[in-house]
């Protein structure tokens, strides 16, 4: 007996914003200046730095209750359920509803209930409800299911990662280029096959690193001051990650009993490349065990950073061969991992 993802389906954009979109932009410092430099070179190094070359935009009448909605539609199809059976619908995500060209957002009612409504559930003995935990919000959302699941409260759940940070993306913060759109979706339920959810761990540092990411004007002096916008200090968001993310994934495979060298994959929130292979390196470094060469999956390259939806969505490229040189078979052990604002950090161990 174990807890699987019995069901992975994704939603993924199809409007491409490429780097050189960028290059009319006005780039300004937090200050309100205008960049000393030329965009060609802010953007050439922004992909050195990221390894960004195209993000995913959702089309102007779609909102993140609805990318939510579509991956679902393609989870619960792969998992072959039935709708009505689902116990619980956890949908992550930071940021709400926003409609195209507003920055207010919308959250009532949840969007877990809109993708119920949309799902066209009538069972009132589904609880759909919205999780907030940064962009480690769907990892915390498969673990809270696999309580759920443990405790006797539900056998089948829902657990989705939708966001839509182009909306809510500063067009003079060089760090709008990071942000994407899109939606993956998760069921989790107990079957009579050994493995599935084996550990997992979660930590919330809310002292100085907690306003690392925040909502702040833009950059644009000009513009509405009281219009807020995603932003963070990068480099003590990339210096927290490096720092403690991978003493985390040690403790969770450790709790689990698996070898490190039994590893098969690491799908971990696509923030960042360069940040992600220091993460990942560091982890083996912890064990003085050498990297396998190919344990990363990327997919920021083409898809950017969609906050709760990229390690699902990673998840469901994966699953459905469509990331070059990756594939999931019975037994392999995989982590799954995020960090995010909060600064939060989980991971959990998992056996296909």
């Amino acid at each position: 007996m174990g807890i699987h993802i019995t069901g992975v389906g994704s939603y993924i954009p199809n409007h491409t914003e490429r780097n050189e979109d960028f290059m009319n932009r006005v780039f300004m410092d937090d200050d309100g200046t205008p960049f000393g430099r030329s965009n060609s070179d802010i953007i050439e190094k922004f992909q050195a730095i990221t390894g960004i070359e195209e993000r995913r935009y959702a089309k102007p009448h779609q909102t993140a209750s609805d990318l939510a909605f579509h991956a679902a539609e393609n989870a619960i199809q792969d998992a072959g359920i039935d709708p009505e059976t689902l116990d619980y619908i956890i949908l992550a995500h930071n940021f709400g509803d926003i409609q195209h060209g507003c920055t207010q957002s919308e959250m009532l009612p949840s969007l877990a209930t809109r993708v119920k409504h949309n799902l066209q559930i009538k069972n009132p003995n589904c609880v759909a409800y919205d999780l907030i935990f940064g962009c480690p919000g769907w990892v915390e959302g498969v673990i809270q299911a696999q309580a759920f699941i443990k405790a006797g409260m539900a056998k089948r759940c829902l657990v989705i990662g939708a966001d839509t940070l182009s909306r809510i993306a500063d067009p003079n913060d060089r760090d709008s280029m990071i942000y994407a759109d899109g939606a993956g979706a998760t069921v989790i339920e107990k079957t009579d096959r050994n493995g599935g959810i084996l550990s997992h761990c979660s930590q919330s540092y809310s002292n100085e690193e907690a306003f690392f990411l925040f909502n702040g004007a833009s950059f644009d002096p000009k513009e509405e001051q009281s219009n807020k916008y995603i932003k963070m200090y990068g480099r003590k968001v990339y210096e927290f990650a490096i720092s403690h993310v991978p003493q985390a994934l040690k403790d969770c495979l450790d709790s689990s009993g698996v070898k490190v060298n039994e590893l098969k994959s690491i799908f971990i929130h696509q923030a960042n490349e360069k940040m992600d292979e220091a993460i990942v390196k560091r982890f083996y470094r912890l064990y003085r065990h050498p990297q396998p060469k190919d344990v990363l999956p990327i997919s920021i390259r083409k898809l950017g950073n969609s906050s709760v939806a990229t390690v699902p969505t990673l998840l469901d490229l994966v699953k459905r061969n469509q990331l070059e040189g990756y594939q999931t078979n019975d037994g392999d052990i995989a982590l799954f991992a995020s960090v995010g604002a909060g600064m939060n950090i989980n991971a959990f161990s998992y056996k296909f």
